[in-house]
């Protein structure tokens, strides 16, 4: 064999040679490439989940945060209510004083009580001012037309000079904390 033959052979060989290692870096690369392509799949899924897990969080923290404000608000309220009717237990426990006072100055003055229905009189006033001054009212009632929220209806009469659903007679006098009906004024209503 001459050296061209040589040479072609030996070429040859290589160029089988060098395709054989080409296919094979690339069947390499192919297999290190899926490699790195599973890895990044699952490296993005794990982003997915981190950031589908973040948002959760973050829709949880802002459901916290509307309920602690609500509470705030809920709390503020309920503080303002009772500074409000602070006194409301004891107005309670003052007016059936307050009615006492007035079935004694309806008695009949002579010589000898009018000193004592002017005594009467004077704590009768002081205790209203002291009652007022908390924010007690009293409701009023006769001659207006019934309200089932301030009034409480005992009886019913008939009247000709009345429209229906007046209160005619004011049996008890009803009292108010402020805009809180504390006892309805108890009445009588034209039918």
């Amino acid at each position: 064999m001459g050296e061209q033959e040589k040479d072609n052979v030996v070429e040859e060989e290589l160029k089988s040679n060098s395709e054989e290692e080409i296919e094979i870096i690339d069947t390499e690369e192919a297999e290190g490439n899926s490699g790195e392509d599973d890895e990044a799949e699952a490296l993005q899924k794990d982003i997915q989940s981190l950031q589908q897990e973040k948002e959760e969080t973050y829709q949880r923290m802002l459901r916290l945060q509307a309920e602690f404000d609500n509470f705030k608000k809920r709390s503020q309220k309920e503080k303002e209510a009772d500074r409000k009717y602070k006194s409301q237990d004891l107005v309670n426990e003052l007016l059936p004083v307050m009615d006492n006072f007035e079935r004694a100055l309806k008695i009949e003055v002579t010589e000898a009580t009018s000193s004592l229905i002017d005594g009467i009189t004077m704590v009768y006033k002081q205790l209203q001012d002291a009652l007022k001054s908390q924010g007690v009212e009293v409701i009023e009632a006769e001659g207006k037309e019934f309200d089932p929220n301030e009034h409480h209806a005992v009886m019913q009469i008939e009247d000709d000079e009345m429209e229906s659903n007046i209160v005619a007679e004011e049996l008890q006098k009803g009292y108010k904390l402020k805009d809180r009906v504390i006892r309805p004024a108890m009445v009588k209503v034209t039918k």
